[in-house]
């Protein structure tokens, strides 16, 4: 992977997944988890979070394609969970929604507050109408649910 964000012309790629956590993840194992992303994202050009309650991973990964691609793969192949949906992948995002987070844990209680405070500060039409989607799937889901 190479870190080519900020070049003239280059593209925001994202990509947004759930997935179900294996029995054993615990505090301990999410931060490794966040540790590990935080060592490598910012080489990389990746920014996003990650949201984990009730059994259930979600995560947003945004930078350059081939990267966040690359790590997509890997993230794909982690034994610490299953049944990886991938929910959206856009090209040609100009600007990036999480830039100043190499990888945030937000907890399942607060992504709704996250994903709100990141609408009104995007200017992105697709960007906002993303996360007006996100928003609603959450209020529907367990996730949306979950009292932490």
């Amino acid at each position: 992977m190479q870190n080519d964000e900020g070049q003239s012309g280059q593209s925001i790629h994202n990509i947004v997944y759930c997935s179900r956590a294996v029995h054993d993840v615990d505090k301990e194992a999410l931060e490794k988890i966040i540790a590990t992303a935080r060592h490598h994202n910012p080489r990389f050009g990746i920014t996003g979070l990650l949201v984990f309650g009730s059994g259930i991973f979600f995560q947003w990964l945004e930078g350059p394609r081939d990267n966040v691609t690359s790590l997509f793969k890997i993230i794909s192949a982690d034994s610490r969970h299953t049944d990886v949906v991938l929910l959206t992948k856009e090209d040609e995002f100009r600007e990036r929604l999480f830039p100043n987070w190499d990888m945030e844990l937000v907890a399942a209680a607060d992504i709704s507050v996250v994903l709100e405070d990141a609408m009104h500060t995007v200017s992105d039409p697709k960007h906002k109408k993303a996360l007006i989607n996100m928003v609603q799937e959450l209020n529907k889901s367990e996730l949306g649910k979950q009292e932490n």
